[in-house]
């Protein structure tokens, strides 16, 4: 079996921007397959109408972990203006916030595939349902920059940006809805 060094740069992004968008299309294409059943499915013992306060506020947690995880990798790459150097345990809590971020992710992704799939009725639907079949795709790809020095400068700058987005429009399309009593601005 080749080791990294020895499979050509391209060939590594491009297994890398391929496996990302396979699982993203996977996700939307399952999703799409989906028959909802939105008053059959339990999030933590919570159904149908009931799942949305929880959803909204697992989802403001992920927010505020990836608003953690922006701060984090700013600093660690020299971008926060008045804090120097980050010391090196400052990796170790970027990475471990990460993974509570992906965990805390993935009640609300069981609900959401299993109770709606993917629809497109309006355009708030639609792309929420776009963003979350997107989501772990945008995951795979920022870990895929992050284990390969194949990539330019801007790549791990540009993924970690990509899913701090798809973060925020997530919220923005559900949380935020939810919080702004079923109403979000711009997507009516």
């Amino acid at each position: 079996m080749p080791t990294t060094s020895t499979i050509p740069q391209a060939l590594v992004r491009v297994g890398v921007v391929l496996g990302a968008a396979a699982i993203a299309v996977a996700i939307f294409v399952i999703g799409r397959s989906i028959t909802p059943d939105y008053s059959g499915t339990a999030l933590f013992g919570r159904t149908a109408v009931d799942t949305v306060p929880l959803k909204s506020w697992l989802a403001t947690g992920v927010l505020a972990l990836a608003g953690v995880q922006l701060t984090l990798g700013l600093w660690m790459y020299g971008r926060l203006p008045g804090l120097g150097v980050a010391p090196g345990r400052v990796g170790l809590v970027h990475r471990l916030t990460g993974v509570a971020l992906v965990l805390l992710t993935l009640p609300i992704a069981y609900h959401c595939m299993l109770a709606y799939g993917v629809q497109t009725p309006d355009s708030r639907v639609a792309v929420h349902s776009i963003a979350g079949s997107a989501f772990y795709g945008a995951f795979v790809a920022k870990v895929g920059v992050v284990r390969s020095s194949r990539f330019p400068g801007w790549a791990l700058p540009a993924a970690g940006a990509l899913l701090v987005t798809i973060v925020v429009v997530l919220w923005y399309s559900s949380a935020l809805w939810y919080f702004n009593d079923y109403s979000v601005p711009l997507l009516h």
